[in-house]
């Protein structure tokens, strides 16, 4: 198995988001249904989901694919392929993102998740809960299934290209770009999940293009998302 110290740092932060994106949509089917789970907590997650596949496929297809096939033209060919299967994968991301979840406080502040969507008979109705739980399922195992499959089409394509055609300089100036433009939406769940997936010495490498304002952030952030995958998972005390 390579390793932070032996592989290039545009594979091993690929790979880490990867399996970032694995782990977080195969959560979101599986916890949809878990009557133990917020509203609210499925909600982050979904949206953290949501803006990161979005965003990851916009600065592959309109950023990364054109460095790379500028210095392999070969590569042209099946690259639009990907972002072909994109196109797909951000149509199931819109049907995720169409399920109506909130988690607004109700008249009496208790903090709890109000419900609208498919099958809604309104906030505090269980059916209507029910209802939406169901519809985010379904659309989170959409989602699930086409990310795992696209991943097993893209990686053996784009891995050896980033080892053979990209330049450690030039994957700098992508990821900083990337970096710089990711919507903040639950970014503590990054966090959470890369220490999941990645070893302490990958986690370390990834964090550290983070700006530097927020790396005094980065405990905080880490005990946020280890609170809230507990949540999600259904082992929150």
């Amino acid at each position: 198995m390579t390793t932070a110290s032996t592989e290039k740092s545009a594979v091993v932060e690929t790979r880490l988001v990867h399996e970032v994106h694995r782990v977080a949509s195969t959560l979101l089917a599986e916890a949809a249904l878990r009557p133990s789970v917020p509203l609210g907590a499925l909600a982050q997650l979904r949206d953290f989901l949501v803006v990161n596949l979005h965003h990851h496929h916009e600065t592959e297809d309109k950023d990364l694919w054109p460095r790379i096939v500028a210095v392999a033209p070969a590569t042209a060919s099946a690259l639009a392929e990907l972002s072909e299967e994109h196109e797909r994968l951000d149509a199931a991301l819109d049907q995720l993102a169409a399920v109506a979840v909130s988690a607004d406080k109700g008249e009496d502040g208790s903090g709890e998740a109000a419900a609208t969507g498919r099958g809604s008979a309104g906030a505090g109705d269980d059916s209507g809960a029910d209802g939406v739980r169901a519809a985010l399922r379904d659309a989170a195992v959409a989602v699930r299934d086409t990310v795992h499959d696209h991943l097993t089409h893209e990686e053996p394509l784009l891995f050896p290209a980033l080892r053979d055609h990209l330049s450690d300089a030039e994957w700098e100036d992508f990821s900083q770009r990337v970096i710089a433009t990711t919507p903040p939406v639950a970014g503590h769940l990054m966090v959470g999940f890369l220490d999941e997936v990645g070893t302490p010495a990958e986690v370390e490498l990834v964090l550290a293009g983070l700006p530097e304002p927020v790396h005094p952030l980065i405990p905080a952030m880490r005990l946020q998302a280890a609170d809230d995958l507990r949540i999600l998972r259904g082992t929150g005390s």
